[in-house]
């Protein structure tokens, strides 16, 4: 039998186990386990006055009707009631939905130092709403702000696998700050969010963050190894009957006009251009996104970064197109839910799905998108996603038409099994396509143990067998013991036009272990955690030789402050096929077998005051020779208005084959300033001292409608040669304008 023969034949078998003769509804679905906890509740009240969304406070319905209350603690004394009462409720009229709070704060002022649109949640006071409006235990929506009345609102899929904090919807937020603490009134409309109109209930949960103590505080408890992501936590709302808002239907046009002048070149030349997007609700659970020559010029340019490997470097997706709804497509684990990121996320050695092979040539140009459309929601009992793109021709670069097919079922308690179809095909071109497809499956067993695994088949004409790739992994996340071990296997033939990979015909072996101690000696001396910890990662060629190998091991310490700090040592590996060149000005790096070892120290201060700082020293091995390595960032933040953050990244290395030396160098500078909660100035600027080539993105953003903007943009390349080279320039600006129907 073929490889797509079974795997259809494996996703129909699932699929039938588990589909009913009906759409299973949300409120069916069993409540997930909650560790013996009783799962709070909490009743929205129908309204019939007026509420104004001023932050006051002032009307009868928030007098009148019981508070959910009684926060716990997750950081940093986990089950204690949290140190400052916080009060909840909330209320509906068939048109919107609303949340009010009154959080005391015996303390200090709150601290606020970021009032952008989707703002940091992480180094100031939070008070943030997750609703799970399908009860369904697995996706919700988040809405947040601060005590400035900033605002930020995030998707989440698969509790937390996915987190889409580009994901905007339209709602208001108004907040004050009393000598008691501060209080909130939210207004989130029902046509924002899909729901299911039949459900006489949500899952709910809220979330306090008290900078000064850094803690972090629920309403339905949540053990400190989770986050507000984890639904099949959350309390239940009840008392929303009927309150469905509707088909929605937005149009966003656009205009933009540009003047450009390419590095070196003579004169401007001048463009204008247009487009539109549209969203349609087909369902309350169904959203169709239509987009008509969709432009991204507001889009903030990729930061520079020092390449010591053989392989490309992964840029994260920032098109708003692509984001929006992103954790539908996604196949694969949970990422660890960890406080700092040191240590990977997801498995960049395969991500099925990555957009930015959409639009994007290689060398980061941008390819024009003439058309697309995206299905996303929830139908016949099932999770669907669907995405169909079209783009133009670009120098060698031919006109392609981009298809992903993603259906997921809700299985059991908390898990789930899909399969996913991937198609790239070049427009007038029959043989020139790849297709991927296959199924996956994750399921949560109890006692926080999860198993995630897919198999995945890929066609592209011109290459033979080995046309495969599989993952599984087991993981554990507890409060003080977290693992994750598995295997993977990319065919010597597998390909993926529409994915990210760095390399076929390897097995991967990894672990992921560490421990999460807080002894009292700790405590005394400022650390709230010690974590050691390996991440482990062995790969082999088909035939069984070494490929490749990092062993990192380390040990960090999370200081009560919020900073932290990691010594590590990293032991590698690695096979070159190929010779390769590490820099441009030294010969190429013989093929063979390479041995080395580097060591690690790194840290950061705490972020939320107004001067903070992070560092990175990584001295050792590296290739042939040995390297120096370091980092260093300083953030100023005066006021809840301004920020400033310069960096410099250093490697200074010496290899023996080839017999050579190089430094690489860069230097950033970040400014952002907000006027208000609606209009914001940020600026890039990058200077590499090798090339001496600088470059500048300065974006100028006015919110001057619900989702709609006035963008300024401009961006420079200059090289400091002192040979004359006549700078590259362009200024853009763009305007859309959301018309809600």
């Amino acid at each position: 039998m073929t490889l797509p023969g079974a795997a259809v034949i494996v996703a129909t078998a699932l699929f039938g186990l588990t589909t009913e003769v009906h759409a299973q509804q949300a409120t069916n679905v069993p409540d997930s386990y909650t560790g013996g906890r009783v799962r709070p509740s909490a009743h929205a009240t129908e309204t019939t006055g007026e509420i104004r969304i001023d932050g006051r406070l002032d009307e009868a319905i928030w007098q009148g009707t019981p508070a959910a209350s009684d926060f716990v603690q997750a950081e940093p004394f986990e089950g204690l009631p949290a140190t400052e009462r916080t009060e909840v409720w909330i209320a509906f009229d068939p048109d919107n939905l609303y949340i009010a709070a009154r959080l005391y704060d015996s303390g200090a002022a709150p601290v606020v130092n970021d009032i952008k649109k989707d703002f940091s949640d992480t180094n100031q006071d939070v008070f943030a709403v997750i609703l799970d409006t399908f009860r369904d235990r697995r996706n919700g929506y988040v809405f947040m702000t601060n005590p400035e009345g900033a605002r930020g609102d995030q998707q989440v899929a698969g509790e937390g696998r996915e987190v889409n904090t580009s994901w905007d919807a339209i709602w208001n937020v108004e907040t004050r700050q009393t000598a008691e603490g501060w209080t909130i009134e939210m207004e989130i409309p029902f046509r924002a969010i899909r729901s299911d109109p039949r459900a006489d209930q949500w899952g709910i949960n809220f979330r306090r963050n008290i900078r000064r103590n850094n803690e972090t505080a629920y309403w339905a408890p949540i053990p400190r190894a989770y986050a507000l992501t984890r639904l099949s936590l959350a309390g239940d709302l009840t008392g929303l009957a009927s309150t469905a808002g509707g088909r929605d239907l937005r149009v966003k046009p656009f205009v933009l006009g540009n003047r450009v002048r390419e590095t070196g070149g003579d004169g401007f030349s001048g463009t204008a251009d247009g487009g539109v997007d549209v969203k349609y609700g087909l369902t309350p659970s169904l959203t169709l996104d239509v987009t008509v020559n969709p432009d991204f010029a507001q889009v903030e340019a990729d930061e520079q970064r020092v390449n010591l490997t053989q392989f490309s470097l992964f840029y994260q997706e920032k098109r708003e197109f692509f984001l929006e709804n992103s954790g539908l497509f996604y196949v694969g684990d949970a990422a660890r839910n960890i406080r700092v990121r040191l240590t990977p996320g997801r498995d960049e050695d395969l991500l099925l799905f990555f957009s930015r092979r959409i639009g994007i040539d290689p060398s980061g140009r941008a390819i024009p998108i003439r058309a697309g459309a995206r299905l996303t929601g929830q139908a016949l009992g099932l999770v669907v996603g669907g995405l169909a793109m079209r783009t133009g021709g670009l120098g060698d670069t031919p006109a392609n038409d981009y298809a992903v097919a993603r259906v997921r079922k809700n299985i059991l308690r908390a898990s789930d099994i899909g399969a996913i179809y991937m198609e790239r095909r070049a427009v007038n071109e029959d043989g020139d396509f790849n297709r991927v497809y296959g199924a996956d499956a994750y399921i949560r067993f109890p006692g926080e143990i999860d198993v995630s695994a897919y198999l995945v088949g890929s066609e592209t004409p011109g290459l033979g067998d080995g046309q495969y790739a599989w993952r599984w992994s087991v993981n554990r996340e507890g409060n003080f013991h977290h693992i994750k071990f598995g295997a993977m296997r990319l065919g010597e033939n597998f390909n993926a036009d529409i994915g990210y990979f760095r390399r076929t015909g390897i097995t991967k072996y990894f672990v992921d272990w560490g421990v999460r101690p807080r002894p009292q000696w700790a405590t005394d001396l400022g650390i709230r955690e010690i974590h050691p910890h390996v991440t482990w990662n062995y790969y082999e060629d088909l035939s069984g030789r070494i490929a490749a190998k990092r062993l990192h091991s380390g040990i960090t310490a999370f200081l009560s402050n919020g900073g932290n700090w990691q010594l590590a040592t990293n032991p590698a590996s690695e096979r070159i096929e190929v010779p390769f060149r590490i820099d441009s000005r030294i010969d190429p790096i013989p093929a063979g077998v390479y041995h080395w070892a580097d060591y690690q120290l790194t840290g950061s201060s705490d972020r939320s005051r107004k001067v903070s700082g992070s560092f990175g020293y990584t001295w050792g091995g590296l290739w042939t020779g040995t390297q120096r390595s370091g980092r260093l960032n300083f953030t100023l933040k005066p006021s809840h208005r301004f920020s400033a953050s310069a960096g410099v990244t250093r490697t200074s290395a010496h290899l023996e084959l080839p017999d050579a030396s190089f430094v690489k160098t860069y230097w950033t500078l970040r400014t952002n300033y907000s006027f208000n909660t609606n209009t914001f100035v940020d600026a890039l600027v990058q200077y590499d001292p090798v090339t001496r080539r600088f470059n500048s993105n300065v974006r100028f953003n006015v919110i001057h409608h619900p989702l709609s903007d006035l963008y300024i943009v401009w961006n420079e390349q200059r090289f400091m040669t002192g040979e004359g080279i006549i700078p590259g320039r362009g200024l853009t600006i763009k305007v859309t304008h959301m018309l809600a129907f």
